[in-house]
C-alpha cells in the first residue's frame, strides 16, 4: 500500500491538504453541512431561513444562528444576492461584467471559473474548474482543503497549456481578483470580466456544471478521503467531457464541439 506522502505526490496534491479534517467541527455539524450543500444545490435562492424550514420537515429544529453560521463557514448564501463562495478583497481591483447580451460562437472565446464546497465523509474540500463557455468543455480543475488562491492558479495554468480564450469571466472573489490571478491573464492579453453583484446567473454555465457534477458523483459517492475524492473527480470529469452529451449541443459531447 502506497504511503499518505507517495499518494499525494501521484496525484500531485500538497501533503498538508490530505489532513482535511476540518478542526473545531464536529461531527454533527458536518452532517449538517451536508444537508445544507445539498439543499442549496437544490434549491439554490434559499435564503438562511428557509434551509432552517426545510430542516425542520425533516423533522430536525436547528437554530437559524447555528445554520446562518455554517453557511458562513461554507461560504454559501442564497443566489439572491449572489452566491460568493470566495470573498471579495477590497484592495482588489474589480473588472467589469463584459458578456451581457453577447453571443457565443466558438470555442476559446469565452472562458470561466467558480469554486464550490464539496462534502465528505467525516470532511469537506473545496473545488476549483475552469470551462468553455461554447463547448462545456472542462479545460481544468483543482481541490484544496483551504480557499488559497493557489490551487485557483494551478487549474489557471493547465487550461493555458490548452488554449487561450478572449474574455475569461470570474466571480468578484479574492483568489480571482487578486493581483497574481488578474495579471497572469492580462499578461496573456485576454479581456477579464467579472460578474455583477447581485446577478445570480452571470456564471450560469459552471453553476450548472456543480449541480450535474453533485447530483451525478458526489452525493453519490460520499468520498472517504481527498486522495480519493481526486480519483473519482478525475473518473466524472472524463466521463462529463468525452461521454455526457448535452442537448443544448444537440447531444454532442463536450470534447465533440471543443475539438471540432
Amino acid at each position: 500500500m502506497l504511503s499518505i506522502t507517495e499518494q499525494c505526490s501521484l496525484i500531485e496534491l500538497p501533503r498538508s491538504s490530505y489532513y482535511s479534517h476540518p478542526l473545531g467541527i464536529t461531527e454533527t455539524e458536518l452532517e449538517i453541512m451536508k444537508r445544507i450543500d445539498k439543499i442549496h444545490t437544490r434549491w439554490p435562492f434559499y435564503g438562511v431561513r428557509k434551509i432552517t424550514e426545510e430542516f425542520k420537515k425533516l423533522g430536525t429544529v436547528y437554530n437559524h444562528k447555528r445554520i446562518s453560521r455554517l453557511m458562513q463557514l461554507m461560504e454559501i448564501q442564497a443566489l439572491t444576492p449572489k452566491r460568493n463562495l470566495s470573498k471579495p478583497n477590497k484592495d482588489h481591483l474589480i473588472f467589469p461584467y463584459l458578456l451581457k447580451n453577447v453571443e457565443i460562437t466558438e470555442t476559446n472565446q469565452v472562458w470561466s471559473t467558480d469554486i464550490t464546497y464539496i462534502p465528505m465523509y467525516k470532511s469537506f474540500a473545496y473545488l476549483v474548474a475552469i470551462m468553455d463557455w461554447f463547448s462545456r468543455y472542462v479545460l481544468s480543475w483543482e481541490i484544496s482543503n483551504t480557499l488559497d488562491v493557489h490551487f485557483c492558479l494551478n487549474a489557471l495554468d493547465r487550461a493555458l497549456r490548452k488554449g487561450k480564450p478572449e474574455i475569461f469571466n470570474t466571480d468578484q472573489g479574492s483568489q480571482f481578483t487578486s493581483n497574481i490571478f488578474t495579471q497572469k491573464l492580462l499578461a496573456q492579453k485576454i479581456r477579464l470580466s467579472m460578474d455583477s453583484k447581485g446577478r445570480a446567473f452571470d456564471n450560469i454555465f459552471i453553476e450548472r456544471l456543480w449541480r450535474s457534477l453533485k447530483y451525478e458523483d458526489i452525493y453519490l459517492k460520499d468520498y472517504q478521503n481527498i486522495p480519493e475524492l481526486h480519483e473519482g473527480l478525475k473518473n466524472y470529469f472524463s466521463f462529463y467531457n468525452n461521454h455526457r452529451s448535452h442537448q443544448s449541443l444537440g447531444y454532442k459531447t463536450p470534447v465533440e464541439i471543443y475539438r471540432k
